[in-house]
């Protein structure tokens, strides 16, 4: 990610918290007091955000010392000081949500990463993230699925072509959809389909797809899919994928595992800061 992309996102994010300032904190402080602060984790997990969390308080105070104590990857445990900060004691109190907001939004998508990941480390299968992100914090949500441990899919629209269902319905068929596709993009933009049968998945494979989507499909449906295909696509499987069912979704053999929940259902970990 770009240092300016990452100021960005924080800026709006403080911009929100205190659009007019802090009226509690700068009624209460001193205008050069200065504290020293800690950042602890309060449960085991993925870390994941840090540079984000000493960004947030060095945009409110330049002069804001930011000691990391751990760093983004490293697994916490309960108790664990992740950074030590001195600085101005308003810039520490105002930035003091929104760095812990970023922080554990992210180490909480990097921990739960992390568990689907380690649930299928025996098998030659990627687990990747999808589109189903924070509106105006993909980036960091992308990244803290990397950092545990995951697979990016395509960033955003202009990535990749992926033909679903409704441009299907809207086009007439799978075959027309992707020569239509073919004729009009690079030779160097891949092409994948989604399907849902394994008709669907015939028809992708006999016109060319470079990658192909299972969106929820059962198990036997992905078995035959695998046999079927014989390495000449890249298989993804899709759709209600969670941390009971799939091992049993890498076991049929499929490249790629997508994981909406990496991002759109997540629980953020406990951290906290205190003033010393």
């Amino acid at each position: 990610m770009l240092v300016l992309q990452i100021e960005d996102i924080i800026k709006n994010a403080l911009l929100e918290d205190m659009n007019n300032g802090d009226i509690t904190t700068e009624n209460l402080i001193g205008l050069n007091d200065i504290s020293e602060a800690e950042i602890i984790a309060k449960e085991d997990g993925v870390l994941a955000g840090i540079e984000i969390a000493e960004i947030t308080f060095k945009l409110l105070d330049k002069d804001m010392l930011f000691y990391r104590l751990k760093e983004d990857g490293q697994f916490l445990r309960k108790g664990d000081v992740i950074a030590k900060i001195k600085g101005k004691t308003r810039a520490i109190l105002s930035g003091e949500r929104t760095a812990l907001n970023f922080l554990q939004r992210l180490s909480g998508i990097a921990t739960k990463t992390k568990k689907f990941v380690d649930k299928v480390e025996k098998y030659n299968v990627r687990v990747a993230d999808t589109r189903k992100t924070t509106p105006g914090i993909r980036a960091l949500e992308k990244y803290a699925v990397r950092l545990g441990g995951g697979a990016n899919h395509r960033y955003n629209l202009s990535d990749a072509v992926m033909i679903k269902d409704n441009h299907i319905r809207a086009v007439g068929s799978i075959e027309k959809a992707i020569k239509l596709i073919r004729e009009r993009v690079p030779h160097t933009v891949k092409v994948e389909v989604e399907v849902e049968t394994i008709e669907q998945f015939k028809q992708a494979l006999d016109a060319g797809a470079d990658i192909i989507m299972l969106d929820n499909m059962s198990i036997e449906d992905m078995k035959e899919a695998v046999n079927i295909n014989n390495k000449k696509a890249i298989l993804e499987a899709s759709g209600n994928v969670n941390i009971d069912n799939i091992e049993e979704v890498a076991k049929t053999g499929v490249d790629v595992i997508s994981v909406g929940a990496l991002t759109h259902s997540v629980k953020s970990l406990d951290i906290s800061l205190n003033i010393k």
